[in-house]
């Protein structure tokens, strides 16, 4: 049985969590998410807790599953409640971004602007320079998948460090030309 797996669910009273068969549905002040379990798995709801069990299929799968259940329901709920935020820097001479409708514009030192539509449950801000912006949702995997799409449009190099990185990301930076001549 998975460590993780094993440990219950607390379910805050700000959010209102469903199990029907093999679907867990949450509901709560940010938005509503559903997750439906892998095979030999149950969920129990009893007393504001979740507790997930496995009977039967492969011993070491099952173990691995059993976790990862646990900790996507644990993070649906934290999500319809206090949700997530992933922040992006663009970092270059004339970087910028602007949202517009349901259009995210960036100004990324290509010769036409970047446009990217924003999904559903996903909010955008950006700040007043335009260099920051930060990401918002209550499913996780979907925030994490949306600023990872943004930073590949253009990722920072290792010379000057211009790109889009993450909010305190550290980048190696390497030497130019001139650094490794000078040496010399």
């Amino acid at each position: 049985m998975s460590r993780i797996g094993k440990q219950i669910i607390a379910i805050p009273e700000k959010a209102k969590l469903a199990v029907q068969g093999k679907t867990v549905k949450v509901d709560g002040p940010l938005g509503s998410l559903v997750y439906s379990l892998p095979d030999h798995m149950t969920a129990e709801l009893k007393d504001g807790k979740l507790a997930l069990a496995v009977a039967g299929g492969e011993p070491r799968m099952m173990n691995m599953l059993h976790g990862t259940a646990r900790a996507r329901i644990a993070n649906m709920v934290k999500g319809v409640v206090t949700g997530f935020e992933k922040i992006l820097e663009l970092q270059g001479l004339g970087f910028k971004a602007q949202i517009s409708g349901a259009k995210l514009s960036m100004e990324l030192g290509f010769s036409h602007p970047v446009l990217f539509d924003i999904p559903p449950g996903i909010k955008m801000e950006v700040d007043p320079k335009q260099t920051i912006l930060t990401i918002k949702g209550a499913d996780k995997v979907l925030v994490g998948d949306v600023a990872a799409r943004i930073r590949k449009i253009r990722p920072p190099e290792p010379y000057k460090g211009s790109g889009i990185r993450y909010q305190n990301e550290h980048i190696a930076r390497k030497a130019g030309k001139t650094a490794v001549a000078a040496k010399k």
